[in-house]
């Protein structure tokens, strides 16, 4: 195996260069408006194994802000602490309760990892403990406080590392799920040198699914992984952050044995916040869990699908708690799950109501018809909202003036050539504009994404519902 040994970033280890990181804690909780300096996560950190429990991706960009903090303070703190909303936001600060939040530091507190470097011989030493060494919370003056410290074998590492990935949380704070965070954080470090170490497939497998190994995940063959877990941390780092990331396989006779990564930075990288970076956002799970979805679920499907589709999804289901027609709502995260881009809602909805866990096997064949009928009918429903999308589209970028369009156009064409796009589509770009043919979907991608987001062609679940109300049934 060949292992790469890149070379430690340079440092600034100076008194004066670390304390202008720092702030005073005790000072206002808005923190002024500068430019964010990056978090300095260790390599040691950036592998992390679990090995009594699941890291979440909520969980994992909690304890970059808490480092982030750390870091701010120095390493002459044994004990740190701040206002709980400059780590997390959504908690009701009003109860004493804090449940969710206590939830999270008490996993960083009890999950036990081993911390250590993706290429092997890099890190200086092999480490296991916890996440944290202790949390606390406080009250005071009516504002809650979070306190925490690490544990003695990895403060000197965690607060002054030596080497380090250099990391930008305004990035990380859009990415959806822990292997992509994971995954993320790795290609940082080796950004310059355009590729990962080579590893054996089964050691990425918890180091980027958070998953401890477990006699189900050594049952895991490499294909589902790869469906399940590479591919899609691979097209959210390529999609979300300033990283291009491909996967390299390596073969021991015909079967896969080892994987690395090949990294090219982005030729236009996303802006940096002119702030410290965003707490992280638990709203979304804690009005989930007041309408009776499990936690746990309730971070899947955010994971899966992301912030807007879940926060559209909690609009209907609680309207629907809130009716209790025509009976209470047996499985609120079944019946959120429904309503998520993807799935069947009436049929998966409907089942979430009435139906038992497992039907009896005879009603099979009819459950099977209906759940075909209601995909046909989706499929029919989401081809219409996005044929109507696409002519939204094409009506903004018409609607510019020539100069406007003149400059999209160069844009679109160096996108083309960064994505090594077939020539004869650029030649025609070029020659009969963003009109042609075998443009238009290209120029309607690259307009969508840049002013409409990556979701720009996949409907909500309202905006499904107003179609479905416009086409009514199959013929």
């Amino acid at each position: 195996m060949s292992e790469l040994a890149p070379e430690s970033p340079s440092l600034s280890t100076s008194s004066a260069a670390s304390s202008s990181r720092r702030r005073p804690v005790e000072a206002a909780v808005k923190a002024p408006t500068r430019a964010p300096a990056p978090l300095r996560k260790p390599v040691n950190t950036l592998a992390i194994v679990p090995k009594s429990a699941r890291i979440t991706s909520l969980g994992r960009k909690a304890y970059n802000v808490l480092l982030y903090e750390a870091q701010d303070q120095g390493l002459e703190k044994d004990v740190f602490r701040v206002p709980l909303e400059r780590v997390v936001r959504g908690v009701d600060f009003d109860s004493n309760d804090h449940a969710l939040i206590k939830k999270h530091l008490r996993a960083m507190v009890s999950t036990t990892v081993e911390w250590q470097s993706p290429t092997t011989g890099e890190g200086a030493a092999w480490n296991v403990s916890g996440l944290l060494a202790h949390a606390r919370l406080t009250k005071e003056r009516g504002q809650v406080w979070v306190e925490w410290s690490y544990a003695v074998n990895l403060k000197q590492e965690l607060l002054e590392p030596t080497v380090f990935a250099r990391l930008k949380l305004e990035i990380i704070s859009q990415l959806r799920s822990h292997a992509g965070i994971a995954l993320y954080e790795i290609c940082t470090r080796y950004k310059d040198i355009g590729r990962t170490s080579r590893q054996p497939w089964r050691w990425w497998h918890p180091v980027l699914s958070g998953q401890p190994v477990s006699e189900r995940t050594a049952k895991l063959e490499y294909r589902i992984f790869k469906r399940d877990t590479l591919k899609p941390a691979i097209a959210e780092v390529s999609a979300v952050t300033d990283l291009e990331v491909e996967l390299l396989e390596h073969k021991e006779g015909r079967s896969i044995s080892e994987i690395q990564f090949l990294i090219r930075p982005k030729q236009q990288t996303p802006l940096a916040l002119k702030q410290p970076p965003e707490p992280v956002d638990l709203r979304l799970v804690e009005r989930a869990v007041s309408l009776g979805v499990e936690e746990d679920k309730a971070e899947d499907l955010l994971q899966t699908h992301g912030g807007p589709a879940v926060e559209t999804g909690l609009e209907v289901l609680a309207q629907r708690v809130a009716s209790g027609f025509p009976s209470p709502l047996k499985d609120p995260s079944r019946y959120l799950r429904a309503l998520m881009p993807g799935s069947a809602p009436a049929t998966a909805a409907h089942e979430a109501e009435t139906s038992p866990p497992s039907a009896p096997a005879e009603e099979a064949p009819s459950a099977e018809a209906h759940g075909e009928l209601q995909a046909r009918r989706q499929m029919r429903w989401t081809e219409e909202w996005n044929r109507r999308r696409r002519e939204q589209v094409i009506g903004q970028i018409a609607a510019m003036s020539e100069e406007g369009q003149g400059q999209l156009v160069q844009d679109l064409l160096s996108d083309m050539e960064r994505r090594q796009l077939h020539p004869s589509i650029r030649k025609r770009l070029q020659t009969s504009g963003w009109r042609h043919p075998l443009v238009l979907p290209e120029m309607v991608r690259y307009y969508a994404e840049g002013s409409l987001g990556e979701s720009w062609d996949k409907p909500t679940p309202q905006q499904l519902l107003q179609i479905a109300t416009e086409l009514g049934d199959l013929g």
